[in-house]
């Protein structure tokens, strides 16, 4: 009797979507297994592919089912389906091998240790006490282990670690946790911990003792190298002043803050005050650093004041490794430091350290010991940030360890693009068809290294998507190391293509995709950041653009001001505050906080300069206007740090954001141009008569928020768009994002703001995909 007489139908089945190193094969096993169904379940290159034989009705009822349980880490995002000839196959429904194959899938993030392994992880009486490295389908790392795709264990960096029976019998049990788990180790087969001292008096270690000294070793005071899962931190006592400011004097640091661990969900509410919604994104499987209010006073465990100087907020995560909860320690060990200081392991400017050998010279002179693992790293990947706004949605900071490589998906199909991003918080993004991927963040572009690290974050991210660029595309920039590396990529393209995209369209064209725009209609696109190479050749960074994904028209702009002395006026705010009062033809009184952090000398050079025009590029950047303000006010004269004085003001003002409703005025000269020098005249009215700095700042913030409303209200007027995007570095200030979006939604406008693309040089590469894949009519190189 055939198989069509007996009712038996056969249907082969593709899924896409993340469904690879999250347990899906062995949930596709157990599924079919309940229903007595025949067939098989395996990973190729492009997803997981099944084929199911059985009566009808049950073939009806699973593929039903298939997408509406996935696993935790699991994502479903199209099942194609496909009828075959039924064989009457009776054997047992099977998990095949990988098969090997061109293709793209989805590959989950580094998720943090799920409840159930640490509950292993502090049973003793459980094979996997204490053990380092406890993982299982539901946790653990996956992007920076992988090596390529389809994702199994001889694609990762634990190919170099042959299982042991007992965990060979976990592996290949479809009833267990970790059945086809591919990071799945013991303590009898796994990676191993190790502890290289960097003091003398001390011996090397291994294992358990490695974790207990380092542990004695942050109790003492002293600074560890720890290596996680995308890279090296450096970790000291966030309580201990010594140790903190041994930390900010060996990395120069300056007054930049570092974000924290600590030990558990109690210990982050004693030292910070989280809403709900703050919470759940601390807890969550991305396990961010989230910026929250310190608790003032803190809960009897009280911060050294060198974690973050002159801020109210503090950047705070918890453990996310097996490692990290090892660390803080297990019921019975010797007590240790239940905050930790967890800064990137590196030197300033350069990027995250992941090989051990480079670990132990690069962090020479920074640590006083490693504690290192013989896992390898197969890409770096540092920990995202994020802060939640008081309606609870999240604004992403830095999108990294926890989201990468997840993908966006487009509102219009690209063809193969590499977007390179900009020079400043450095993200790859590649693109093709419906989705785009981010590569972790890289950092400050300028230093060999770094440049190094973008050739091997591009190769690692390629070999994950599948994509193989057609197009290469970059800022308009000439002098940014982005750009010219972005040329020479594309250089090895067939046909060289280059495609340049000016950074404030880019930031706007990134706002729009986050959003699911697809470019048929403009918005009114207002991009504010530090700088971006303007279409004139000046500084422009106070921009408001009437932009879709072909073009943009330049409707209206911050005043210029000269930018005397390009990155050294920067770093100098009460230069940047002169030059203004000086564009303004306002005088430099000299009780002005501004002009008494100005020597003679510098006065008197700073002057010439603006007189004869002498290294004094025009900026219409809102950034250097902040910086600007920051000095009059007498919060900040000088920057150690990108954005100090801008963030130092934004807390002045947060300080007195409910004192009054005054907002200071701005000009708007020939209906373009946004004036501030009414709002500087204000401003050193209030000062003259002795009103505090946080008064002065919130009514700053209130005036610029005004003035963008006023501006988009006349741009609506003239084209009836109604749709604002709010994007660049300086909406990172969360008063004024929230000022502005109040009032724009008051006036009827529909307002995009940034959720998890960055709004900051961290989301540019996205806009620069966009611009570049869906129009042919830009810059070609």
């Amino acid at each position: 009797m055939t198989a069509t007489a007996t009712g038996l139908v056969r249907r082969r089945l593709t899924v896409r979507g993340t469904v690879q190193g999250v347990g899906f094969r062995p949930y596709v096993h157990r599924l079919a297994a309940g229903l007595g169904l025949a067939g098989f379940v395996g990973n190729t290159g492009d997803g997981v592919i099944v084929e199911v034989e059985g009566p009808a009705d049950d073939v009806g009822r699973f593929c039903a089912a298939l997408a509406a349980q996935p696993p935790p880490l699991a994502t479903v995002s199209a099942i194609a389906g496909e009828e075959l000839p039924a064989t009457g196959d009776t054997s047992p429904f099977a998990i095949r091998s990988t098969e090997r194959a061109d293709g793209r899938t989805q590959l989950p993030p580094d998720t943090a240790t799920c409840a159930d392994c640490l509950r292993e992880l502090a049973d003793p009486a459980d094979r996997r006490h204490r053990h380092p490295f406890v993982t299982c389908t539901h946790c653990g790392p996956r992007f920076t282990i992988a090596t390529g795709m389809p994702y199994d264990r001889v694609a990762t960096t634990m190919a170099g670690f042959p299982m042991c029976p007992s965990c060979a019998r976990e592996y290949g049990d479809p009833a267990d946790r970790r059945f086809h788990a591919q990071p799945v180790a013991c303590t009898d087969c796994g990676p191993r911990l190790s502890l290289v001292p960097g003091l003398g008096g001390l011996r090397p270690a291994r294992d358990g003792r490695a974790l207990a000294t380092a542990r004695a070793l942050l109790a003492a005071g002293r600074i560890v190298a720890v290596k996680g899962v995308g890279g090296y931190h450096l970790a000291c006592d966030a309580t201990d002043d010594r140790a903190v400011a041994a930390l900010r004097d060996r990395k120069a640091r300056g007054g930049k803050a570092f974000a924290v661990m600590c030990a558990d969900l109690a210990t982050a509410e004693r030292i910070a005050v989280l809403s709900a919604a703050e919470r759940a994104a601390l807890t969550s499987a991305r396990r961010p650093v989230v910026l929250l209010r310190r608790r003032a006073p803190a809960d009897g465990l009280r911060l050294s004041g060198r974690v973050c100087p002159g801020s109210p907020h503090v950047g705070v995560m918890l453990p996310y490794t097996p490692v990290h909860t090892l660390l803080f320690g297990l019921p019975g060990d010797p007590p240790g430091p239940r905050v930790l200081v967890m800064t990137s392991g590196n030197r300033t400017g350069e990027p995250i350290v992941t090989d051990d050998a480079e670990a132990l010279t690069r962090l020479a002179g920074l640590a006083d010991a490693w504690l290192a693992h013989d896992r390898p790293i197969a890409s770096p990947c540092d920990d995202s940030l994020l802060r939640v706004r008081p309606d609870g949605t999240e604004q992403v900071l830095r999108r990294s360890r926890g989201h990468v490589p997840r993908p966006l998906p487009l509102p219009v199909a690209v063809p193969p693009v590499l977007a390179v991003g900009g020079d400043l918080k450095n993200a790859l993004c590649l693109g093709e068809g419906d989705h785009a991927w981010f590569g972790p963040h890289i950092g400050d572009m300028g230093e060999l290294a770094t440049l190094e690290a973008v050739e091997r974050a591009e190769r690692h991210l390629a070999r994950l998507t599948g994509v193989t660029p057609a197009l290469v595309a970059a800022d308009r920039h000439p002098g940014y190391h982005s750009t010219g590396w972005a040329r020479r990529r594309a250089a090895r393209l067939p046909d060289g293509a280059l495609r340049l995209v000016q950074h404030h369209h880019a930031h706007i064209a990134s706002a729009m995709a986050e959003h699911g725009l697809d470019g048929t209609a403009p918005v009114i696109g207002v991009a504010f950041d530090g700088t971006g190479y303007g279409d004139d050749g000046t500084v422009w960074g106070g921009e408001i653009l009437l932009a879709d994904y072909a073009g943009y028209r330049r409707f209206a702009h911050l005043a210029p001001a000269p930018l005397p002395g390009g990155d050294a006026g920067v770093a100098n705010p009460c230069r940047l505050a002169l030059a203004r009062l000086w564009a303004a033809g306002l005088d430099w009184d000299p009780d002005l906080p501004s002009v008494r952090a100005c020597s003679d000398v510098e006065r008197a050079v700073l002057r010439k300069q603006l007189d004869r025009q002498v290294a004094c590029v025009p900026s219409s950047s809102m950034g250097r206007l902040f910086d600007a303000v920051a000095s009059l006010a007498g919060v900040c004269h000088r920057a150690g740090y990108e954005a100090q004085a801008a963030m130092e003001l934004e807390a002045a003002a947060t300080e007195a954001r409910d004192a009054d409703g005054v907002a200071y005025p701005f000009g708007f000269a020939g209906q373009r141009d946004i004036d501030p020098a009414p709002t500087l005249r204000a401003l050193l009215e209030d000062q003259r008569r002795g009103t505090p700095a946080p008064v002065l700042a919130a009514r700053f913030h209130r005036g610029v928020a005004r003035a963008v409303a006023e501006i988009c209200h006349r741009a609506r007027a003239d084209t009836g768009l109604a749709v604002v995007a709010l994007t660049g570095g300086v909406f990172a200030n969360c008063l004024l994002e929230e000022e502005c979006t109040a009032l724009l939604a008051r006036d009827g406008f529909t307002v995009l703001r940034h959720r998890e693309v960055p709004p900051n040089d961290g989301g540019l590469a996205l806009g620069q995909l966009m611009v570049a894949g869906t129009a042919n009519n830009h810059e070609t190189e």
